[in-house]
C-alpha cells in the first residue's frame, strides 16, 4: 500500500477499509470536464472476492490523503489482468452532468439559479453557488447534456461581464464558484519542487481588434491593438455585450477583451513533487529563472500519481492573464475602499506590513506561516469578503524586496 492513503469501498449503507490492496492511485481533472476521476489499481484474486467491486450495484468509493479527503464518487469501471491485479476507474458527482440530458429553456436568469434548478432537477446534491448579479437574456438548448447548458450559461456570464465561473465537486455535493475566489498561495519552482517543464508559446488565437454589438448587429463599442496589427495583421472577435451595460462599462468590457485576447497564449507542462491543492480551475506561481518565468498561472489539466510512498503531479498550465487587472469588466475604475485605508485598485502597489495570509477570500483559518513585510501588488479585489484583497509579494514579481505573502489579506494589513 502506498503511504498516506485511504480507500473506503461503500456498498449500500456500509463502508469496507481496502487501503491495503491498493498498489497505485492516479487522480486527475481537467478543464471543460464535468467531473474529476480516478483510477485505481489494486492487488486482487482472480475471483475479485478480496475487494468484491461490481460496477452494476453502483458501488462508490472515498479517498483519502495524509487525512485529507479528495475524492468521493461512483465506480464506472473495472478491468482485471493476468498479472493479478485489478483497476477501478470512480467519478465524481459531475458525472450525473454530463450523463444526463434535457430540454433546458431559461430567460432572464443568472448562472446560480440555472445552476441550482439542474441540480434539482436531476437529483444532483450542491452545497455552494456565488452569485452573479448578470441576469442571462435567454439560453435555449435542445436534447443536450446538463454540463453543454451550464457550460453556456457560464461562457455568457464571462462574455458579458468578465466574470469566469466553475463548477466541482466537494465531499460528494457540487459547487458552482468564480475562479477569481480562488488563486492559492502555492509556488512550484525549479530547484525546489519541479522536477521537468515544457514551455510553449501561441500567437494562434490572438486577436486584434474586438468589436461589441448590440442584437440588432450595431456596433456600441470596439478598440483595436494598432502596433500588433503592424506585425500580424488584423485578427478581429465580435462580442455581444448585456444591453444594460453604460458606455463607460462597455468601453472596459471591450478594453479587457482585447488586452486578454491580444495577448499570447502560454502553456507550460510541468512535472512537480505533488502538491494536493494544484489541480484545474486554480492558480499557483510558477517560478523558472532559466526562462524567465515568475508569474501566475491557471491549472487547465492535472494529474497526480500515489504510488510507493511518493505522490507526483503533472499540470498543464496556461497564463492568467486576468491575474493583473480586475476581471469584473462592468466595475468602474474608482477601485474599493478597504477599512481607512482608503481607495485601492487591482494592480497597485502596497506595503504589506507582515503577518498571515489566505487561501481564499473568505477562508475561516490563515494557511502557512508569517509572511515577511514588504512590497506587494494586489491582484484581486472581493468586496465586502473577511480578506478582500489578494497580495502578491516581491519575492514571486518585480518588485524589490523579498515580502513573500501571495494569497488573501485583511484590508488592515497593508497602507
Amino acid at each position: 500500500m502506498a503511504s498516506g492513503i485511504n480507500l473506503v469501498l461503500i456498498k449500500g449503507s456500509k463502508g469496507y477499509d481496502i487501503s491495503e490492496l491498493v498498489s497505485e492511485i492516479k487522480w486527475s481533472g481537467r478543464k471543460g470536464s464535468s467531473s474529476r476521476s480516478i483510477d485505481v489499481t489494486l492487488l486482487d484474486d482472480e475471483d475479485r472476492s478480496r475487494a468484491g467491486i461490481e460496477v452494476e450495484k453502483g458501488h462508490q468509493c472515498i479517498f483519502c490523503y495524509d487525512g485529507k479527503e479528495l475524492f468521493r464518487g461512483i465506480i464506472m469501471q473495472t478491468k482485471q489482468t493476468h498479472k493479478k491485479t485489478m483497476t477501478f476507474k470512480a467519478y465524481d458527482n459531475g458525472i450525473y452532468l454530463a450523463n444526463n440530458k434535457d430540454t433546458f429553456e431559461y430567460s432572464n436568469k443568472t448562472v446560480e439559479q440555472i445552476f441550482k434548478d439542474i441540480c434539482k432537477r436531476f437529483g444532483i446534491p450542491y452545497s455552494k453557488a456565488s452569485s452573479s448579479n448578470f441576469k442571462i437574456p435567454e439560453l435555449t438548448k435542445s436534447k443536450t447534456t446538463a454540463w453543454d447548458a451550464l457550460c453556456d450559461a457560464m461562457s455568457q456570464v464571462y462574455s458579458s461581464t468578465g466574470v469566469r465561473h466553475y463548477i466541482d465537486s466537494d465531499k460528494g455535493s457540487m459547487r458552482l464558484q468564480k475562479r477569481q475566489d480562488n488563486i492559492k498561495q502555492w509556488v512550484i519552482e525549479t530547484g525546489a519542487n519541479i522536477i521537468s517543464y515544457t514551455n510553449t508559446v501561441s500567437f494562434e488565437k490572438v486577436k486584434t481588434r474586438i468589436k461589441a454589438v448590440s442584437s440588432e448587429g450595431k456596433v456600441v463599442a470596439e478598440k483595436k491593438n494598432t502596433s500588433l496589427e503592424k506585425s500580424i495583421g488584423i485578427m478581429q472577435d465580435i462580442i455581444q455585450p448585456d444591453e444594460e451595460l453604460n458606455k463607460g462599462q462597455l468601453n472596459n468590457l471591450v478594453a479587457g477583451t482585447l488586452k486578454e485576447k491580444s495577448t499570447p497564449e502560454r502553456t507550460l507542462k510541468i512535472e512537480a513533487l505533488g502538491i494536493t491543492d494544484v489541480i484545474s480551475g486554480i492558480g499557483v506561481c510558477a517560478i523558472i529563472p532559466a526562462l524567465g518565468i515568475k508569474t501566475t498561472y491557471y491549472v487547465d489539466e492535472d494529474s497526480h500519481t500515489f504510488s510507493d510512498n511518493y505522490h507526483k503531479m503533472t499540470v498543464t498550465l496556461n497564463l492568467a492573464n486576468d491575474a493583473e487587472y480586475d476581471r469584473d469588466w462592468t466595475k468602474t475604475q474608482r477601485g474599493v475602499s478597504g477599512g481607512g485605508n482608503g481607495n485601492y485598485k487591482v494592480g497597485d502597489v502596497v506595503n504589506f506590513k507582515g503577518g498571515y495570509h489566505y487561501v481564499s477570500s473568505d477562508a475561516k483559518s490563515a494557511t502557512g506561516g508569517k509572511r515577511s513585510a514588504g512590497k506587494a501588488k494586489i491582484t484581486y479585489i472581493n468586496k465586502g469578503a473577511k480578506h478582500p484583497y489578494h497580495l502578491v509579494g516581491g519575492a514571486y514579481n518585480n518588485l524589490d524586496g523579498n515580502c513573500n505573502v501571495y494569497g488573501w489579506v485583511d484590508s488592515d494589513t497593508f497602507s
